[in-house]
Parts: C-alpha cells; sequence; structure tokens
C-alpha cells in the first residue's frame, strides 16, 4: 500500500551517489522517503529500469518501496531520456492505478516532472514537483540547456498543484523566471542525517584515510563543470601552504564528466600541484562523515546550487564551508559565522578565506561550533513532517488545471 507515487525517471535512490546522474537528488529521495515512511507515509518511488537484470521491485523497509519501470533500451544516456518520458509515464499510470490507494504524485526533477503532468490528467491526481535544478538558473552561469526543458518546466510548473522549493532563493527563482503562483510554493528545506554527520575527532579521521598532519581541502560530488572542480584546484595552487593537499571525492558525470576529469588533472600538472590532488572514488554515503571532519575547509564553487547538501553535510561534521554566493548555498553558509560566500568564483578570493581558516586555529574553531549548531536546524524528520501535512491538505484542493 502507497499513498504517495514518488516519481525519480533518471536517477534511483539505491544508486551509488557522486557519479553518472547520481549525485544530491539521490540522498534527498531517499531521505525524504524514508522518513515519510517512518511517519507512516508509505511511497512507491518508480525509477527507470536501467539495467535489465533489476528486479521489479526492492522493498527498501516498511513503507518505502523502489519500483523499476522498464522504457526504452536499459542504457539510454540522459541526454536520450526525453524521447521514452511518455512511455515510462503510462507504465508508471499504469502501476499507480493498479495500486489503488496513492493520493499524491511527487515528481523530482523536469523529466520526472513531465512524466507526473501527464499521469496526473490520466489519474487525477494531485501533482507535487521539486526541480532541483532550473534550466533557466543554468543558463543564467553558463551552462545552457535545451529550449525543449524550458518550455517542459514552465508548463510543469503551471500545473503543479504544489511546487516545493527548498529555500527563498529557489522560490524567487520559481516566480521572477517561470511566473510561478507563489501560493502554489511552499518552502520545504532538505535535512541531514545527523546520526551519520557529526562533529568527530579530526585526527582519528584523518589516520583512517592515512592523512598526515597538513592542511586538508575537500571537494565533494560528481565531477562536472557546473561543480567547479577546477576552482578548488586553482584555489589549492594558490595556497601559501606548500604542503597542502586537495581531497577530490567523487566520480564523473556523463561524457561531459569525463572531459572535465581529464582537463581538471591537466590544470593540476600545469600548476604544479598534480601531486597534492587525491582524487578518490564516490563512497556511500554514510562514509562521507569520515572525509568531512578530516577536512581542515570543504569547498563548494558551484557555479549554481538549488541548495547545496554538501555543504549542509561537512556544516553538520563542523567543517566550514567556503562556498560560492548562489542559491541555497546563501542560506546554509552565515559569511563569516559558519563559514565564508565568495561572490564570483575567483579562486584567489577562495584562497583567501581559506587561509584565514587555516591560519587562525581560534577562528576555525568558532566557525565550526557555529557550524555544527546551525545544521541541528535541518532535519529529514522535519522536512517529512512539512510534507505529510502538505499532502493531507491537498487532498481537500481543487486539482490545479493547465491553462
Amino acid at each position: 500500500m502507497a499513498d504517495v507515487a514518488v516519481l525519480s525517471l533518471h536517477t534511483s535512490p539505491l544508486a551509488q551517489p557522486g557519479s553518472g546522474d547520481s549525485g544530491g537528488m539521490n540522498v534527498y529521495v531517499r531521505e525524504l522517503v524514508g522518513s515519510l515512511a517512518q511517519a507512516g507515509v508509505g511511497c512507491n518511488v518508480y525509477v527507470r529500469r536501467w539495467r535489465d537484470d533489476l528486479p521489479e521491485v526492492v522493498d527498501v523497509e516498511p513503507g518505502f518501496r523502489v519500483v523499476h519501470v522498464p522504457a526504452g533500451p536499459a542504457d539510454l544516456t540522459k541526454e536520450e531520456l526525453p524521447g521514452i518520458v511518455d512511455e515510462w509515464a503510462d507504465r508508471v499510470a499504469e502501476h499507480v492505478a493498479g495500486v489503488g490507494s496513492v493520493d499524491t504524485l511527487h515528481a523530482n526533477y523536469w523529466l520526472s516532472g513531465v512524466a507526473g503532468h501527464r499521469i496526473k490528467h490520466a489519474l487525477d491526481l494531485p501533482l507535487v514537483s521539486t526541480f532541483h535544478t532550473l534550466a533557466r538558473v543554468k543558463a543564467e552561469t553558463g551552462d545552457p540547456e535545451p529550449a525543449r526543458r524550458v518550455q517542459a518546466e514552465t508548463e510543469v510548473i503551471g500545473c503543479s498543484d504544489a511546487i516545493l522549493a527548498s529555500c527563498t532563493a529557489e522560490a524567487s527563482q520559481l516566480t521572477q523566471l517561470y511566473g510561478a503562483d507563489p501560493a502554489r510554493i511552499e518552502i520545504v528545506p532538505p535535512g541531514v542525517d545527523h546520526a551519520f554527520f557529526s562533529p568527530g575527532d579530526q585526527r582519528g579521521a584523518r589516520a583512517a584515510l592515512g592523512l598526515g598532519d597538513h592542511p586538508v581541502l575537500l571537494f565533494v560530488g560528481r565531477i562536472q563543470p557546473l561543480k567547479g572542480v577546477d576552482v578548488a584546484v586553482r584555489t589549492l595552487a594558490a595556497l601559501a601552504h606548500p604542503d597542502a593537499v586537495l581531497l577530490v571525492v567523487g566520480g564523473a558525470s556523463g561524457v561531459e564528466g569525463r572531459q572535465e576529469v581529464d582537463r581538471v588533472q591537466k590544470l593540476a600538472a600545469d600548476l604544479g600541484v598534480a601531486d597534492r590532488v587525491r582524487w578518490v572514488p564516490p563512497q556511500p554515503h554514510h562514509l562521507l562523515s569520515t572525509y568531512y571532519r578530516a577536512a581542515d575547509v570543504c569547498l563548494v564553487p558551484s557555479r549554481s546550487e538549488s541548495f547545496g547538501l554538501v555543504a549542509l553535510e561537512a556544516a553538520a561534521c563542523g567543517t566550514p564551508v567556503v562556498a560560492a554566493a548562489v542559491g541555497g548555498l546563501r542560506t546554509i553558509v552565515a559569511h563569516g559565522g559558519t563559514g565564508f560566500l565568495v561572490n564570483g568564483r575567483d579562486p584567489a578570493v577562495f584562497a583567501h578565506y581559506t587561509e584565514e581558516l587555516l591560519d587562525s586555529p581560534v577562528l576555525a574553531a568558532e566557525l565550526s561550533a557555529a557550524a555544527a549548531r546551525r545544521a541541528k536546524g535541518y532535519t529529514w524528520s522535519t522536512t517529512a513532517a512539512r510534507l505529510r501535512r502538505l499532502h493531507t491538505d491537498l487532498k481537500a484542493r481543487s486539482l490545479v488545471r493547465c491553462a
């Protein structure tokens, strides 16, 4: 039995975050659905079957089930997925109708939003949409998306019964760039699992990772241009600490990501820091806390971020963050209070703030403690409770109809 059909066409909550198309959205869906299930809201998460050997259904825990729905060849690239959205949506709709107890659809990312829009009209169910990234925001920061995505996002936003934004910045983007109805926008921040992500012994974490007593910078995430790993490497090169190292924890995202790895590795060699950049493959999510605790500074130089779970996880572990002043990062990081925000992506400015933390243990300790306190305000149980109320409210509302 399920109360909510969660749509995640292009990536699975069971996949390893940090490579391919798996990242913060995987963590979001997994943690949110797990918390909803624990609060008594049953969820089926619908994912496209991306391998032929996957079982149709995986029961993760009571109330949390992943359903693999075939659509097109298993090995389609992300760029090819728009062509099978309707096929996938129709098969999901058939399964949802068979379940019979579903009250709400919750679509994640624009591809799932297109599918959710189709299923909403087929089954007369309210649609909640979470976009995670927006095409027009990416275009503003130098990462343009196809026009069909912009059009699709506009149509989904216009027919969604509720739109989830992670912070006020994302809510403003939805209204200003897409004309979203403010009355249908719900600001619901993600959470962090404090059982795993909490302050710990830095010396012990470094011993576990084979790191010595030298400055450690950390970058966590998929390797793709918009995440800015090149800025992290240039920041390392600009430091007046020749013994500092940079840990890059994550894997390439698609063809573009593999090209970015090659480009950044060459950049590191050209800057003379290749021997101080350590490439670490994607790690199980719960093990990332060891890397956060081992680091002196976590760098988040993204071009855009709707929220920025890496920054929140680092803060929860008491690791000061130096981040680009974009999107939700401006909500998570209090400039000068829990970390530092950089307008633009100038490596010299990132290096300046990193130096401040490395050269002042007192300041670093103050920001560390403040970051951990601030992160305590973000929990998945709170996020789930707010969504549970929203799902209940939607049952009493009339469905939004397309203009």
